[in-house]
This record gives C-alpha cells, sequence and structure tokens, in this order.
C-alpha cells in the first residue's frame, strides 16, 4: 500500500495522543458554561470508524478544555438509532452529547417505517467534517469518467451492476440519486458494510462501486480500481485529479453528496450550554494537529453556527427524502 493510505489505526492513535497533551489555550470567545461532571460523547457507530474518530477528538479536546472528565461510548446499531435514542432520552444539560451523521440524522427519517424519534427533538451544535463519497469502476469495465459511464450504460443497458455498503446507506443513495438525474439503469448490489462491497469490486464481481472516500481511494492510486468522481461540489484536496460528478454532465450540475460528522444535543439543551459546546468545535478544528488528522482522512473541517448547521441537516434531510421517494425504499429499524 502507499504512503498516502489512510489508517484508523494510526488516526485512534493520535486521538489518544492529543488526549494527553498540555493544557491548550482557550480562545477569548465568551463562554460561560462549563460541564459540573463526566461528559459522555454518545458515537451510534462501532469503534475504528469515521463516526468514532471524531468521536474521540472531540472528548480529548473537552477533558483538556474544560478540565473535567469526557468518556465516548459506542452505541451502535439500528443505522445509528440506538445510540441518537440514548442521547434523545437524557436531560438537555450539556453532558451528553451525540456525534451524528447522515444516517440517523437526515436519511433515517424517510426510510424508516418504524423510527422511534423526530429530528426535533435534537439541537444541532455544529458539523465537524465533511468528506467526499467516491464513484469507482473496475479496470476490466474501461471506464475511466463519469461521462463514459453515461455512455456505456446507454449503449450496453442492463450490463453493469454496482455495489454500495448497504440499502439505505449514503454511498447507496449517491449512486440512485445520480441514476435518477440521468434517467439510466444499474442494478444495484447491497452489501453488509463497506469493506464487502469494496472486495467485490477489487474481484470484478462487481463493475461499479459508490463508496466513502476511504477506504476506496487508496485502491484508486494503485490502480486497483479506477476513480470516476468525487461527489462534492468541490474536488478533494486529498484527490485533487479526481473530477466532480457534476464536471461529468449538464444534468449532474447541482449534485452534491457528502459524509458529514457533526454534534448534536438534546433538544432542551439551553443557549449557554450549546454556544459552549460550539466554540470549542470552532476551537479544536483550528488546532494545527487536528487539522492534520483530518487531511489524513481525507477531510475538510467545517465548522458552523447552531443555525447554519440545523439549516444544512434539514436541507440534507429534504434531498434524501426526495431520493428515497423516488426510489420507493421503505425499511424498519432492526
Amino acid at each position: 500500500m502507499t504512503s498516502k493510505v489512510f489508517s484508523r489505526r494510526r488516526v485512534l492513535t493520535g486521538a489518544t495522543a492529543i488526549s494527553a497533551a498540555a493544557i491548550l489555550p482557550r480562545t477569548s470567545l465568551g463562554a460561560d458554561w462549563r460541564p459540573t461532571e463526566t461528559v459522555r460523547v454518545i458515537v451510534p457507530a462501532a469503534a475504528g470508524g469515521t463516526t468514532d474518530v471524531m468521536g474521540r477528538l472531540l472528548a480529548a479536546h473537552l477533558q483538556t478544555a474544560w478540565g473535567q472528565s469526557a468518556v465516548v461510548e459506542n452505541r451502535s446499531g439500528g443505522g445509528g438509532t440506538i445510540g441518537t435514542v440514548e442521547v434523545i432520552r437524557q436531560k438537555g444539560d450539556g453532558h451528553t452529547i451525540l456525534i451524528g451523521n447522515p444516517g440517523p440524522n437526515a436519511i433515517a427519517y424517510s426510510i424508516f417505517r418504524n423510527l422511534n424519534y423526530k429530528a426535533d427533538q435534537l439541537q444541532a451544535v455544529s458539523n465537524l467534517i465533511r468528506t467526499p463519497n467516491i464513484v469507482s469502476a473496475h479496470p476490466s469495465t474501461g471506464i475511466k469518467s463519469i461521462a463514459e459511464l453515461i455512455a456505456y450504460i446507454k449503449a450496453n443497458p442492463d450490463k453493469l451492476n454496482y455495489a454500495s455498503s448497504g440499502v439505505g446507506q449514503s454511498p447507496h443513495l449517491t449512486g440512485a440519486w445520480f441514476l435518477q438525474l440521468t434517467g439510466l439503469k444499474m442494478v444495484h448490489v447491497p452489501f453488509r458494510g463497506a469493506g464487502p462491497a469494496l472486495q467485490a469490486a477489487l474481484a470484478g464481481d462487481i463493475q461499479i462501486l459508490f463508496d466513502n472516500l476511504f477506504p476506496s481511494l487508496p485502491q484508486t492510486q494503485e490502480g486497483k480500481l479506477t476513480a470516476l468522481a468525487v461527489t462534492t461540489p468541490e474536488r478533494s484536496a486529498a484527490a485533487p485529479n479526481i473530477p466532480t460528478m457534476r464536471e461529468g454532465g449538464p444534468e449532474l450540475a447541482k449534485f452534491d453528496v457528502s459524509s458529514w460528522f457533526g454534534v448534536f444535543l438534546p433538544k432542551a439543551a439551553s443557549a449557554p450550554v450549546v454556544d459552549a459546546l460550539n466554540k470549542e468545535i470552532k476551537t479544536m478544528l483550528e488546532r494545527e494537529d487536528v487539522k492534520k488528522t483530518i487531511a489524513a482522512m481525507g477531510a475538510r473541517p467545517d465548522w458552523g453556527t447552531p443555525q447554519q448547521y440545523s439549516d444544512f441537516v434539514q436541507a440534507e434531510t429534504v434531498k434524501f427524502a426526495e431520493i428515497i421517494k423516488r426510489e420507493g425504499l421503505q425499511m424498519d429499524v432492526n
């Protein structure tokens, strides 16, 4: 593997090291609220993924900045809904924090028939990072761009299939939206996670792969897959030579899908609590060591005010709801 390969172990080690750093200078942002007991950072996913990495970075920073213990709790399951419910049930006193992502905080509201919470039960604080999804092809297809993919599907209907990490996941909906906008068809082959989907693509069992930027990017850098596009409006700093989906054709001019990871509190959280946490997020994301960690993940910092983040999440919820409706997707939380 090349030196550019992203190692989650390395990032997690870096997060641990940050927690042991010397007391960091606080910015003069005027936040008066501080926790009075241990802060729980709920990660609604298994250890090792991006949601977990960001949760550990935030917990380490808050522990140093606030001088109060901050612990990460992994509450995986139900597509992120189990951990989300755990936070909603808590008092909004700032001592329980949720690390959110598109699954439980935008997609779930439309795709799950039996979802047991609503968007208005959470208070948006700030986004942390955004990272593109990536579209790639097995080299045997000879397809090297989105324009070539569109042309190939038109000339060879029903011959291509595409893989994703699972029905209703962001990569699946990325593929679904691409096909909706272009009026084309490919067979979707869902897998139980990004790892199995990637392996099927590498083996040539699946011709096209929609995935998060990592772990696919290192495979494209080694020539094992051919990168066709990233899904954000701008090219990724981690892979500036890969064009955007928007560059693939006029019908894709508004294409914008990213994986994002941000912070929520229970709805009852007061303004001082929300503002204090928001300002610490800003301080963390401006640190050079954190910037380097985020860049190693192929992501970019994406701090915003609580209102900006709330508006962003609402827009994401509407976007995914329209894709899901057109696709006719409905599932049960399990």
